[in-house]
């Protein structure tokens, strides 16, 4: 074998003595590199620790330890009056080229792989966004969030909470967040029937996972929810859709399906279905409740912008008046508030929440405790219900604007409704145009629309866009930009 001295050990070891890896650790894991990637081939005797040391400019000791450490994983042995020998026998590393020494392009192993989480999401670096229905972060109360978030951080009796947190969450959170959904939207509930989430799409995961097996019949409407399609997609694989309405879903529809086939669980935006921002009519939520009874389907209510309403007073969730228990409800709170600030919440029965702890101390163990008490004392003090007063008022002018400026510029080519809630509108085109090439022509004219916006089959032809995170000035240029790439597919 060729002697230590021909191997340029410089080449392939470099040391960063400001790093807080020991320099003996270092060396170890480049030269166990080094063997791996083929550099340094079975039966290479090493330098001594003396020569070594001197050629990486350590001490004697650094180097001794460094053998010891290869020898104690088995990568070299050590020979009376030889010194240190790569071991003759290792295993192979297939897909690393000897000469590269690359972190290897692809597993050694095969895995499932699926096109149902694929990424929805695209973007365009332009000026002018529309979304599907988002809260302005200008409107935030920096102060009031910031102020709560750092007197958390300081408080003493904070820390055992930062150090040690479960699954259960932030007991004082629960309780006054149980309070206000008492106060705001007519629940009878405890802590015990509660889960704090990150999101609502977390929420549906978990509950995913719980409720569905491969081959459940899930139903959602017709448009739905993409993110929840995928959820339910990947969980059942049976994802069947009846249609919506003027009065949400279709409920005879619904009952006709479940006649042919074993429902196992219904999702349902009730209060503004998305992405169509219409309402399920109030003969619809007991048709639904009932026939949840009579054929054993869950029901899962996405709550996902109960509190943005304008006109009148929002119905109240179905799971309020549901006495079998047939309901999950889930939402999310503090959507108006700077993203980091929002979590989403599930309602359901104690025996389910005993399950869904278990699902959720296994993918969000640690949560955050700090957000929680800030957000709890946010709702104890009224300063969440201030903030949404004063925003509802903004909001509900940016609507009206927003349905003077479509009445008033596209009024030839879409029908829409003013909706009574949430942060978007649903515009329906009176003739077939073609979205994906009018996505292109807008972002050529600096405005970004989401593919995730866009609905078009043979006997639709929609989009969906916010006006949330538009203010006045934005709201009017972005419209003109639409205005203007249809007019310019036309020609």
């Amino acid at each position: 074998m060729n002697s230590p001295v021909e191997v340029p050990y410089k080449s392939f070891i470099q040391i960063e003595r400001s790093s807080h890896i020991a320099i003996y650790i270092q060396i170890a894991n480049q030269l166990m590199q080094a063997i791996q990637s083929g550099i340094l081939l079975p039966g290479t005797k090493l330098p001594g620790s003396r020569s070594l040391s001197e050629l990486l400019k350590v001490h004697r000791n650094t180097i001794t330890a460094v053998y010891e450490e290869l020898y104690a994983q088995g990568w070299i042995e050590i020979k009376p009056n030889k010194g240190a020998v790569v071991m003759p026998r290792l295993p192979k590393v297939k897909g690393r080229p000897a000469e590269s020494g690359g972190y290897p392009a692809t597993t050694g192993f095969t895995f499932a792989t699926t096109a149902l989480l694929d990424n929805p999401f695209d973007y365009a670096p332009c000026d002018y966004v529309f979304n599907d229905g988002v809260p302005d972060i200008r409107l935030t109360q920096i102060d009031d969030l910031s102020r709560s978030y750092s007197a958390n951080m300081k408080r003493k009796s904070n820390w055992k909470k930062m150090s040690y947190y479960n699954q259960e969450g932030s007991r004082y959170f629960k309780e006054q967040l149980s309070r206000y959904l008492r106060l705001s939207r007519g629940f009878k509930i405890s802590i015990n029937n509660l889960l704090i989430t990150r999101s609502i799409e977390m929420s549906l995961f978990i509950i995913s996972e719980i409720i569905l097996r491969q081959g459940d019949y899930v139903v959602v409407g017709s448009p739905s929810y993409f993110a929840a399609n995928m959820i339910f997609q990947k969980s059942s694989n049976q994802v069947l859709t009846i249609p919506t309405d003027d009065e949400g879903l279709n409920t005879e529809a619904l009952n006709e399906l479940c006649k042919s086939h074993p429902i196992r669980l219904v999702y349902v935006t009730p209060q503004h279905h998305y992405p169509t921002t219409v309402s399920l009519s109030a003969r619809r939520r007991m048709a639904l409740l009932e026939l949840s009874k009579k054929y054993g389907f869950v029901i899962v209510e996405d709550d996902h912008d109960y509190d943005f309403h304008y006109d009148k007073q929002p119905l109240l969730p179905l799971a309020t008046v549901d006495t079998a228990g047939m309901v999950i409800y889930v939402s999310s709170f503090g959507k108006s508030l700077a993203p980091g600030f929002r979590t989403g919440f599930v309602v359901a029965p104690e025996n389910l929440m005993v399950e869904m702890r278990k699902y959720l101390g296994i993918i969000d163990r640690q949560g955050d405790v700090m957000i929680e008490q800030a957000l709890g004392e946010m709702i104890e003090e009224g300063a969440i219900q201030r903030h949404m007063k004063r925003s509802l008022k903004i909001y509900k002018e940016r609507r009206d604007l927003m349905s003077a400026l479509l009445e008033k510029q596209l009024g030839d080519w879409i029908e829409f409704r003013q909706p009574t809630g949430g942060l978007a509108f649903w515009l329906s085109f009176k003739k077939p145009v073609n979205l994906m090439r009018l996505k292109k022509q807008c972002e050529k004219n600096n405005l970004f629309i989401p593919r995730t916006l866009l609905y078009q089959n043979k006997e639709v032809t929609a989009l969906r866009i916010g006006f949330g995170h538009l203010d006045n000035d934005e709201m009017e240029k972005t419209i003109l930009i639409l205005k203007a790439s249809l007019i310019q597919l036309q020609q």
